[in-house]
């Protein structure tokens, strides 16, 4: 009877560390690489990107995709030159239709929820397009931005 209730004890246990396991997220990303910007080209310069969401069990995640430090909000999102003043005009969107900018859920912007499970990363697609007919300086243009996951 006493080794019975040891057994119940440590049985007892391990339900109790099973029930406040978390799962931990990890997020990687790719850059949206736009190639050559055409400033006479009438039509929008599209890319896409990846984010990449693994957790150790499986977990709803909502991502997010933080404002523009350059031009302080989600519309439009700036890339800025590299040594001058000058902004180019861009956005992110949650669909091949780019109609939906992809933000934190406010002005206007969506997150991205998702199911993840422990065995496979889910892959999501990030659809990057930049307006024609800016009048911007040659050279090269970068940003940096937030990108968020809470599950």
């Amino acid at each position: 009877m006493k080794g019975a209730r040891v057994l119940i004890s440590a049985f007892a246990l391990v339900l109790l560390l099973a029930g406040t396991a978390t799962a931990q997220c990890r997020v990687f990303s790719t850059g949206v690489d736009f190639g050559t910007y055409d400033v006479f080209d009438p039509v929008p310069t599209d890319s896409v990107g990846l984010i990449v969401v693994w957790c150790t069990q499986r977990a709803n995640v909502t991502v997010a995709i933080g404002p523009s430090p350059n031009s302080g909000g989600f519309n439009p999102r700036s890339m800025k030159h590299v040594s001058a003043a000058y902004l180019l005009n861009y956005n992110l969107y949650t669909d091949r239709n780019r109609t939906q900018i992809w933000g934190d859920g406010t002005a206007g912007t969506s997150t991205v929820t998702t199911r993840v499970n422990r065995i496979f990363p889910r892959l999501l697609r990030v659809y990057g397009r930049i307006p024609p007919a800016q009048d911007v300086l040659i050279g090269t243009y970068t940003e940096t931005l937030v990108v968020t996951i809470t599950w």
